[in-house]
């Protein structure tokens, strides 16, 4: 009996010990980066090319440039920089794809919840509505809103397949116009239509507001790109010569390389956050 009583206390013991809160488990830092990887393809639109694949292209590119580099002006100094700078370009060009599939959608919105609204006029149900978007929405989005009907028809949960929509559009106006959708399914009511109204509005408002930012602040990120490259495209024009290689091929001289390095790479995110900065300010104020 004692060792029955025993063991029930301390199988208490143990239940209470695993009901209780616990700190959350830490995703590794290795993860977390692939897992921004795998956002910025999605956001970009690329679904062909994996995290690993992209890693592939990018030590590609490294290693072709700083060849090339290496083959020009035969100092292993300036090729390593160079290479260096190839191992980012595959990046900035799915960043660079990211921003203009973001804008492309951006423009397509309005259109998307104006059909919605004109079909809850109608009186379909706001998961048909969403669902015929993969017929009648605008084409770029049209494939997304196709697997999105297929998913609704196969499970007919609303909230999961609004999560897979999320999840592949990877834009920030679906998750705005998603989370409306999910709330709107959730409350009811007879506003749904002028709630769809309101916010296609407010998408286009928002959209001419970025449009005439983005334009405004255009000439500052120019202006950081060309600050940026034009001392390496100089430094690649020199190293041609016999001089300017004996100057580089030093300890000294893969010194002032990585100086050089890191105050351009500082100088340019500092450069492109102060051009933002009046853009996100007139964001936040309308």
């Amino acid at each position: 009996m004692g060792a029955w009583i025993g063991l029930m206390l301390g199988v208490g013991v143990l239940l209470i010990w695993r009901s209780g809160p616990r700190a959350p488990q830490r995703a590794p830092r290795g993860s977390a980066w692939l897992v921004r990887r795998d956002e910025l393809l999605h956001r970009a639109g690329i679904t062909d090319v994996g995290v690993i694949a992209l890693v592939a292209i990018q030590f590609g590119a490294a290693a072709l440039i700083g060849l090339a580099v290496l083959v020009i002006t035969s100092t292993l100094a300036i090729a390593a920089c160079f290479a260096g700078f190839g191992f980012v370009v595959p990046v900035l060009v799915v960043r660079r794809m990211a921003l203009q599939r973001q804008g492309d959608l951006r423009e397509q919105w309005p259109e998307a919840v104006d059909n919605l609204a004109s079909a809850v006029r109608a009186g379909m149900a706001l998961p048909e509505a969403v669902a015929q978007l993969a017929r009648r929405g605008p084409a770029p989005l049209r494939a997304p809103f196709a697997r999105f009907a297929s998913a609704y028809r196969s499970s007919g949960r609303f909230g999961e397949c609004l999560d897979l929509l999320k999840a592949e559009l990877a834009d920030p106006v679906g998750d705005r116009v998603c989370e409306t959708l999910r709330v709107a399914r959730e409350v009811g009511g007879s506003d749904l239509g002028t709630v769809l109204r309101t916010l296609s509005e407010l998408l286009r408002e928002d959209a001419r507001t970025r449009a005439e930012l983005e334009t405004r602040q255009g000439w500052v990120v120019n202006g950081a790109r060309l600050a940026v490259a034009a001392p390496w495209l100089v430094l690649l024009m020199l190293g041609t010569q016999s001089q300017t290689v004996e100057a580089y091929d030093t300890p000294t001289g893969t010194l002032l390389l990585a100086i050089g390095a890191a105050a351009c790479i500082l100088a340019y995110r500092i450069m492109l956050r102060i051009g933002r900065l009046p853009a996100e300010k007139r964001v936040l104020q309308r």
